[in-house]
């Protein structure tokens, strides 16, 4: 940005509170959750959501755990109020779960809003004002603050004065002053106070305090700074709740949650991934798995993250980002080599571990939770392009397909699959990574192919031997070739010997029975040391043992000439 052009804006003034507290202290509680999707959420929509939907939403929002849900805006629209009618007078609601309705302190929207709730039984009644210096003078025309602390106040004596129309509905008053975070913060603690003297609120039945960040306008430090201060300075602070409400202007709605929940707030206010006005509101998702990774329970249950993500994408017609924290499809997925060895590293240790021990505490690198926790798999994980290294190969062709490469063997396979991503410029997919393997290192059979095989058991002097017949095409023609030896293996090296086809010495050998595999059930590697001192591995699979071990020996001598 040119010199010119930064002129036009200012820093944020900070809050003067040297003896702030919040930096030492820790979140080892959850606050009480309040979703605004069905209206924050829903007016950000390029389509909003209908009815229908919205209901569906609902549930959605009441098997996650949510208690407090603000269900719309129903004295702005017919569809809003339809909306929470139905809610109301089909019995929709928990009796643990409180439905909240937002409203402008202005009379017949607060009149409407009481006919919307009748019945419900309990309601928080959400009244709010604009009340930052740049509100009143471009949005009320210079209106003074003794006029905007006014709007609130004559906002919560109707509520009050409502109460006892509809006395089967428990109503919790909420008051915001909205735009908290560039208001001043003596002004917006004269409006609260000023409402909390109408309200009058106990510590037995509390008045919820909304500050919203209704734009992110300073440093989460500094918002933090506001909520304690408001806190410190708050008359009847028993009496209260303070409540948050975080935009993401900055890109730092999470953290201004998190500092400002250390900074003295009891209540968070968000969405579901975020959705929201302009760049969106806090996510909800987000805060709570943070909390949830250092050991505190939040009551909020996202263990099928993936089912409720794509009921969100679907009533939304938006879609989640594929590096949205913890939902985004690409969060618990490594490409780089390096990553990918530390992850199956440890992912192999903790396997060890929690078989002695099931409460092992979590310790991966790179991963801050266990992806199983919100219905991730493991074996979406490691993901293979041309940046990947030989560990995430193997770990594919491991947990994917049941091939446990030698250690050796990875740097061989490693190098050839991820050219291979290179020369198709994309990733590659774990069949077809599995494909790739075989048509590379398994069972290769050219220029040196075994058409028949047979092995025979020695006696005599020769106890304990086995003598290999074997026919074979080389280079397109068969000749018979046979050898003694201690082991398939070694009489088959023999019998190469015997005709002049032995150039190498045999330096390694692996097998294992494959993982799920069914008309291939066993798999065996064999290293191969050419005179020249080159080192190859070569893979065979076959219902055998023995005639795997065979094939992946001839597999190698075939690679030692490609």
């Amino acid at each position: 940005m040119q010199t010119t052009s930064l002129r036009k804006y200012h820093p944020f003034p900070p809050v003067h509170l040297p003896d702030r507290t919040w930096p030492d202290q820790m979140l080892d509680h959850a606050p009480e959750w309040c979703s605004v999707d069905l209206r924050d959420g829903n007016q950000a929509l390029p389509q909003p959501m209908s009815i229908e939907e919205k209901l569906e939403f609902f549930d959605l929002l009441v098997r996650v755990g949510f208690k407090q849900i603000e269900v719309g805006f129903p004295s702005a629209a017919d569809t809003e109020f339809n909306f929470l009618r139905r809610l109301i007078d089909e019995h929709r609601i928990p009796d643990d779960v409180t439905v909240q309705v937002l409203v402008q302190t202005r009379d017949h929207l607060i009149r409407r809003t009481f006919e919307a709730i009748q019945g419900a039984k309990r309601a928080i009644v959400h009244i709010y004002n604009s009340t930052s210096p740049l509100q009143r003078r471009i949005t009320f025309s210079d209106a003074s603050r003794e006029s905007i602390r006014d709007i609130a106040v004559e906002g919560a004596r109707l509520v009050k004065e409502l109460v006892p129309t509809i006395p089967e509905t428990e109503v919790v008053l909420q008051y915001s002053p909205e735009s908290f975070s560039d208001t001043e913060l003596d002004f917006s603690l004269e409006c609260c106070h000023a409402v909390m003297n109408i309200w009058q609120p106990t510590p037995e039945k509390k008045i919820i305090l909304n500050l919203p960040a209704t734009v992110e306008w300073a440093t989460p430090n500094v918002h933090a700074d506001q909520i304690e201060w408001m806190c410190r300075n708050l008359k009847n602070r028993e009496s209260a709740i303070i409540s948050l409400h975080t935009h993401n202007d900055r890109g730092t709605g999470v953290a201004a949650t998190e500092l400002g929940l250390l900074a003295g707030a009891d209540r968070v206010e968000g969405t579901l991934f975020g959705n929201g006005e302009r760049t969106g509101n806090l996510d909800i998702v987000t805060v709570a798995l943070n909390l949830n990774s250092h050991g505190v329970a939040t009551g909020l249950d996202f263990s099928d993250l993936q089912s409720i993500r794509e009921v969100y994408e679907r009533v939304t017609r938006l879609n989640v980002p594929e590096r949205q924290p913890y939902a985004g499809e690409l969060v618990f997925t490594a490409f780089s080599g390096s990553h990918q060895d530390a992850i199956k590293k440890g992912l192999d240790r903790r396997t060890k571990e929690t078989a002695k021990d099931s409460d092992t505490p979590w310790g991966v690198p790179y991963l801050t939770i266990d992806p199983q926790d919100i219905g991730r798999s493991y074996e979406a994980i490691i993901r293979i392009n041309s940046q990947s290294g030989k560990g995430g190969v193997a770990y594919v062709l491991d947990r994917e397909h049941g091939f446990d490469l030698p250690k050796t063997m990875h740097p061989q396979v490693g190098k050839r699959i991820y050219d291979l991503a290179d020369e198709l410029g994309r990733e590659l997919t774990p069949d077809e990574i599995r494909d790739a393997f075989f048509r590379e290192f398994v069972n290769v059979s050219s220029p040196l192919d075994v058409v028949d095989y047979e092995l025979i058991h020695q006696v005599g002097e020769q106890r304990g031997q086995v003598k290999c017949q074997a026919s074979i095409l080389i280079c397109g023609e068969q000749q018979r070739i046979e050898g003694l030896g201690n082991g398939p293996i070694n009489a088959f090296v023999h019998a190469l010997e015997s005709s002049g086809l032995k150039d190498f010495k045999v330096t390694d050998y692996r097998s294992h029975a494959v993982r799920g595999g069914s008309d291939a059930s066993a798999a065996a590697y064999v290293q191969l040391q050419h005179d020249d001192g080159r080192l190859l591995w070569g893979a065979g699979v076959d219902p055998s043992i023995e005639m795997a071990g065979l094939k992946a020996l001839v597999t190698a001598w075939n690679l030692l000439r490609a």
